[in-house]
C-alpha cells in the first residue's frame, strides 16, 4: 500500500461498497435498513466463500479496513491533519454522498447505531461513517475465533475504548467487552517484543484509568517503566519559584531518564508491520515541531523554577529513593525522553489526578509530571499537545496561573479546529472552512512548523487524546469557572450542547429558559410542523410560551434520556424520568438513579429501592449506585441486602471511607451465625476473600464483628480526619475478644488528637482508658524503682510503650474536671511506683469533687458523699504515701512529710462546708471518725 489511502482501496472495499451498482435499490436499502444493516449484509455474503487460507485472508484485509478507517476517523477528529478526500463519496453511493439531505439522514441513524444503553455520543461527529465502519469490522463475530490472532483482538479493544469515551458515561456492556478481551490478551503480552509490550500495557493503563481503575493503572505502568528501562522520581530539590524569592526552598521535581536518553521516537510495534505503521512511514516526521506552548508572563512567578546549581557539598545529601543515576541529573537541563516514556509520565500523573482531582496537594503532585515532558523537549506532536492540556487543566485553579492556563485551552482548541477542519467539506454538520476563515488565538502554523499524521497517530491509542468537541465543552466548562456564562453559552450553542446550554441557564437561576430550551428539543407545538429528519426544531418563536410545547417530537435527539432527565430534575416531575427509561427501551440507568434520589428525597424507601436496584440491572459497575443503594438498605434494615451493596461498591472502587463505615454498620446489624447472600442472586457473598484479610483480628469473636473491624480500619486509614469513623473503630475493638489493644491504642489517640481542641477530656472514653491501664497492669509488674528505672518498660516497643505515651502526652494534659479519670491515673502511677504523681492525681481529684460541692446550687446528698468518699480516699493517699521517696527527688526527701497536717486540713474543710446541712449525715460522721483517728 503505496497510497495512505490504500487501506480504502483494497478489492474487498470495491465488493463492499459498491452501492453504485444497484442503482436506485442500493440507496433505498441504505435509507430504510440502515447503512451498518446493509453494510453487514453484503459483508457475509462476501465471506461465504471456503474459509483456510480465503479466509485468513479476508479477515486480514477486514482488519487492514476496519484499523485504517479508525486512524483515519481519529485524523479528522483528535489530531488532524485534515483528510484530503471526502470519506461519504468512498462510503456511500453517489445519490446519498452528493444530497445533503440524504447523507445528514443516514448520519442522523448512523449516530443512534451508537448510543447503548440509552447513553448517546455527540450527534455531530465528524466522518462518524468512518468510526461506524471501524466499528462493525473490528467486532464482525465471525472474525474472532480461537486461532485470531492477538492484534485483531488489540483493535477491537481500542475501537471499544474509544466507542466508550465517547458515550457520556461508562456503560457496562462496553466495559465488560473490553476487558474480556484484555484478559484474553494477557498471555500474549510475554510474546511481544519489549517495545511492543511496554506500549500495550501503557495502552491498557489508559484503559483503567477511564474505568476508574487507578491502581491496576499503575500498576500496568510499572511494568510498562521496566519494560523501556525508564528510570523517573518525584522528589524535592532546591530551588526558587518566584522573582524575588532570597532563599532556596525544596520544589517538587520529577527526574525522569529514558534508558538510551537520546532518540525521543520509538516504534510502536518494533518487529511486526501494521497498517498504521506503514502509514507514518509515508511522511517525514520533523523532529522540531511541536505546538506552541504559551509563556507565563506573571510579574511575581518564573517561567520554571530556578534550580540551585548541585556542587560537591549540595549533592552529598542524602536523597531517600532516588536511585543514583537520577540523583546526579540536573533538573534544569534533563535528558530529552523517549515519546513512550513521556506518555508514561502523563499516564502517571492522569491516575493521581483521577483519584482525588480536586484536592490542592494532588495538583501540585501532578504538575510536575506536565512539566518534565515540556522541558524535555518531547519530539512527538500529540504527546506535547497531551502535557500542554494537562498543565493548562492543572493551572486552571491558581489565581497566578488561570490566565495561561484558560488562554493555553483556548489555543489547542484553536489547533485542533483548525487542523481538523478540511479546506472544503460537504459535511452538513461542518460550519467553517479555511476559505470562509477560521478565528485563531494564536497565528496559523505553517506546514514546516507541522506535524504529519504518522506523528500524531504514533501514540493516539496511549495518549487517549479528547475529540475537538470533548475540547471545545472543556473550553467552555473552564469560562464557567471563571464567570464567563456569555462565552461558555456560545461555545455549547455552537456545539448545538443543548444539555449543557439549559444546565447554563439553570446554573444562573434562569430556571425557566432551561426548561424551554429542553422542551424545544423533546416536544413541538401542536401547530408546529416537524422534519422528521431534521437535527434542530424549525420552530423558534422565543415569544412562545413554554406550555405550548406538549406534543412529543416523532424523531426525539439521540441524548433524549438525558434531556428528560434534566427535564424531569428542573420540574421536580418523576415522570420525566420514567419516560426516558421508555425511551431508552428500559437501558438508562440514569433515568432510574434519578428516580432513585426522587423517592429519597420523598421518603419513600421501598421505591427508591427498586428505582436503584433497577439501575444497577443496566449497569452494574457503578460505584454510587450500590452505594447509595446499601444506605436505602440500612434505612429499612434490610442488613443482608445492605451488606451485599456495600460489598459490591467496594469491589468496584476500594477507596471510598464512608462505603467501608457503612459495611461495617451493616455487618454489626447481623445474626451471629447468619450468611450473606446476594439480595439479586441469592447467592453467598464474600466480603473479605480469606481470611488473612482480617489482619490482627483473632478469630474467638462472631465472623461479623471481626469483619465489621477490618473494615472500619480500611475506613480510617482512608478518611484520618473523621472522628466518627475512629469512634466507631473504638467501639468495635472493645467488643473483640481478645482486644486489640494497640489498635484501641490508635484509635483513642487518634480521636484526642481531631477532638481536643474542641471537647477536651471529653474526647477521651473512660471506661476504655480504664481497660487499658487494667491490662497495662496485668502484664507490666514493676519489680523495684520507678518505670525509668525498671527493666525497660518504657524503652519497650509495642503496647506498653504506646499506653505510656498515650497516658503521659495525651491524656494527662487533657484532664481537667474528671474525678474517676484523676482517681485513674492516680493507680497507673502507683503501679509504676511513682506515689508523688499518684498522690498528686489524688490530690486534683478531691479538689474535682470540692468543686463540684461549691458550684452546685442545690447541694445533693450524691455531691456530698462524692466529697466525703474523695477526702477519705485523699487521706488514705496521705497515710500510704506520705512517707515514701519522692521519685525523682533529692536524697531522703519524702513525698509529703508534712501528711498528717494536710490530711486534718482537708477533712476540716469538708466539714466547715457540710456543717450547716450534713452534720448528722453518714458522710459527716465518716469524716469526724477519720479526723479522730488522725489525732490519736
Amino acid at each position: 500500500m503505496n497510497d495512505p489511502q490504500g487501506a480504502l482501496d483494497l478489492s474487498a472495499v470495491e465488493v463492499l461498497f459498491d452501492f453504485n451498482s444497484e442503482r436506485d435499490s442500493g440507496e433505498s436499502n441504505i435509507l430504510d435498513v440502515g447503512w451498518t444493516q446493509r453494510l453487514d449484509e453484503k459483508l457475509r455474503c462476501w465471506l461465504q466463500s471456503e474459509r483456510g487460507d480465503t479466509f485468513r485472508t479476508q479477515r486480514e484485509a477486514l482488519h487492514e479496513i476496519g484499523t485504517a478507517a479508525l486512524d483515519f476517523f481519529l485524523q479528522s477528529s483528535v489530531t488532524g491533519p485534515p483528510l484530503a478526500w471526502d470519506s461519504a463519496d468512498r462510503l456511500f453511493p453517489r445519490g446519498i454522498a452528493t444530497d445533503a439531505a440524504k447523507l445528514k439522514r443516514v448520519r442522523r441513524r448512523l449516530i443512534q447505531d451508537l448510543c447503548i444503553d440509552g447513553e448517546s455520543v455527540y450527534h455531530l461527529i465528524t466522518n462518524v461513517e468512518l468510526f461506524c465502519l471501524a466499528k462493525h469490522f473490528l467486532n464482525f463475530p465471525p472474525l474472532f475465533t480461537p486461532d485470531t490472532p492477538p492484534r485483531l483482538r488489540w483493535a477491537r479493544v481500542a475501537v471499544n475504548f474509544w466507542h466508550q469515551k465517547f458515550l457520556s458515561e461508562n456503560v457496562s456492556s462496553l466495559q465488560d467487552s473490553i476487558y474480556q478481551d484484555l484478559e484474553e490478551l494477557e498471555e500474549s503480552l510475554g510474546r511481544d517484543h519489549p517495545r511492543t509490550r511496554a506500549c500495550r500495557l501503557v495502552q491498557r493503563a489508559t484503559i483503567h484509568t477511564q474505568h476508574g481503575f487507578d491502581q491496576k493503572a499503575r500498576d500496568d505502568l510499572r511494568r510498562a517503566t521496566s519494560e523501556t528501562g525508564f528510570e523517573f522520581q518525584l522528589t524535592g530539590r532546591l530551588g526558587k519559584r518566584t522573582k524575588y524569592q532570597e532563599k532556596d526552598l525544596s520544589q517538587l521535581v520529577v527526574l525522569a531518564k529514558s534508558a538510551d536518553g537520546v532518540n525521543g521516537q520509538s516504534s510502536l510495534h518494533a518487529p511486526e508491520e501494521t497498517v498504521r505503521s506503514v502509514i507514518r512511514s509515508l511522511g517525514d516526521t520533523n523532529d522540531a515541531s511541536k505546538p506552541e506552548a504559551l509563556d507565563l508572563n506573571d510579574d511575581t512567578l518564573l517561567e520554571a523554577i530556578a534550580f540551585s546549581k548541585l556542587n560537591s557539598d549540595s549533592a552529598s545529601f542524602d536523597e531517600h529513593g532516588v536511585p543514583p543515576s537520577l540523583a546526579s541529573l540536573d533538573p534544569s537541563k534533563q535528558p530529552t525522553l523517549q515519546a513512550i516514556d513521556s506518555i508514561i509520565l502523563l499516564a502517571y500523573a492522569s491516575s493521581i489526578t483521577n483519584t482525588s482531582p480536586a484536592d490542592g496537594l494532588t495538583r501540585e503532585e501532578t504538575l510536575p509530571y506536565a512539566t518534565r515532558v515540556l522541558q524535555g523537549s518531547s519530539t512527538n506532536w500529540q504527546v506535547y499537545s497531551q502535557a500542554l492540556l494537562l498543565r493548562s487543566r492543572i493551572e486552571g485553579y491558581k489565581s497566578r496561573t488561570v490566565e495561561r492556563g484558560v488562554l493555553q485551552l483556548q489555543a489547542l482548541v484553536d489547533q485542533v479546529i483548525i487542523e481538523t477542519t478540511p479546506r472544503t467539506s460537504n459535511n452538513p454538520s461542518i460550519e467553517v472552512s479555511y476559505d470562509s476563515g477560521t478565528s485563531s488565538f494564536l497565528p496559523r502554523p505553517k506546514p514546516s512548523e507541522s506535524a504529519p499524521a504518522s506523528e500524531r497517530l504514533q501514540y493516539i491509542h496511549q495518549l487517549a487524546s479528547p475529540t475537538r468537541w470533548e475540547l471545545e465543552a472543556e473550553l467552555a466548562s473552564r469560562w464557567i469557572s471563571l464567570g464567563g456564562i456569555r462565552t461558555a453559552l456560545e461555545i455549547y450553542e455552537r456545539l448545538q450542547m443543548w444539555a449543557e446550554v439549559a444546565l447554563c441557564w439553570a446554573a444562573n437561576d434562569r430556571e425557566d429558559k432551561a426548561k424551554s430550551i429542553i422542551r424545544r428539543q423533546l416536544y413541538r407545538a401542536a401547530l408546529e410542523i416537524e422534519t422528521e429528519y431534521e437535527e434542530t426544531p424549525s420552530f423558534n418563536d422565543e415569544e412562545a410560551s413554554i406550555d405550548s410545547f406538549t406534543v412529543e417530537r416523532d424523531s426525539p435527539p439521540a441524548d433524549a434520556s438525558r434531556l428528560f432527565c434534566i427535564l424531569g430534575d428542573l420540574e421536580g416531575n418523576p415522570s420525566m424520568y420514567n419516560r426516558a427509561w421508555e425511551v431508552s427501551n428500559s437501558r438508562y440507568a440514569r433515568a432510574q438513579r434519578s428516580l432513585g434520589k426522587y423517592y429519597f428525597d420523598q421518603g419513600d424507601m421501598r421505591r427508591s429501592e427498586e428505582a436503584y436496584a433497577s439501575s444497577l440491572k443496566v449497569n452494574a459497575l457503578n460505584q454510587n449506585t450500590w452505594f447509595s443503594l446499601g444506605c436505602i438498605r440500612l434505612q429499612l434494615e434490610e442488613w443482608n441486602g445492605a451488606v451485599d451493596a456495600f460489598g459490591r461498591a467496594i469491589q468496584i472502587e476500594d477507596t471510598d471511607a464512608e462505603t467501608w463505615s457503612n459495611l461495617a454498620a451493616a455487618l454489626l446489624q447481623l445474626p451471629s451465625n447468619s450468611t450473606v447472600h446476594s439480595a439479586e442472586e441469592n447467592v453467598p457473598v464474600r466480603i473479605f476473600s480469606d481470611d488473612e484479610e482480617l489482619t490482627g483480628v483473632k478469630k474467638d469473636s462472631p465472623i461479623h464483628i471481626r469483619s465489621a473491624f477490618t473494615a472500619l480500619k480500611r475506613a480510617a486509614a482512608l478518611k484520618r480526619d473523621s472522628h466518627r469513623i475512629w469512634s466507631n473503630l473504638l467501639n468495635v475493638a472493645v467488643r473483640l475478644s481478645p482486644p486489640p489493644y494497640t489498635d484501641i491504642i490508635l484509635a483513642q489517640t487518634r480521636l484526642i488528637e481531631l477532638l481536643a481542641k474542641t471537647k477536651g477530656e471529653q474526647s477521651i472514653d473512660i471506661e476504655i482508658m480504664e481497660g487499658l491501664v487494667a491490662h497495662f497492669i496485668a502484664i507490666t509488674p514493676v519489680s523495684g524503682g520507678t518505670m525509668s528505672e525498671s527493666d525497660g518498660i518504657g524503652r519497650k516497643r509495642g503496647f506498653e510503650n504506646m499506653l505510656v505515651e498515650l497516658v503521659e502526652q495525651r491524656v494527662v494534659p487533657l484532664i481537667t474536671t474528671s474525678r474517676r479519670l484523676y482517681l485513674l491515673m492516680a493507680k497507673y502511677h502507683l503501679h509504676l511506683k511513682e506515689p508523688y504523681a499518684a498522690l498528686q492525681a489524688y490530690e486534683k481529684a478531691w479538689r474535682v469533687a470540692l468543686n463540684r460541692l461549691d458550684t452546685t446550687s442545690e447541694n445533693t446528698k450524691e455531691h456530698w458523699n462524692e466529697a466525703v468518699d474523695a477526702t477519705v480516699e485523699l487521706v488514705d493517699a496521705y497515710e500510704s504515701l506520705g512517707e515514701r521517696r519522692r521519685e525523682g527527688g533529692a536524697e531522703g526527701q519524702l513525698v509529703a512529710k508534712d501528711w498528717m497536717f494536710k490530711s486534718r486540713s482537708a477533712i476540716r474543710g469538708i466539714l466547715g462546708r457540710g456543717r450547716e446541712t450534713w452534720e448528722e449525715s453518714d458522710g459527716w460522721r465518716t469524716l469526724q471518725d477519720k479526723l479522730d483517728d488522725l489525732k490519736a
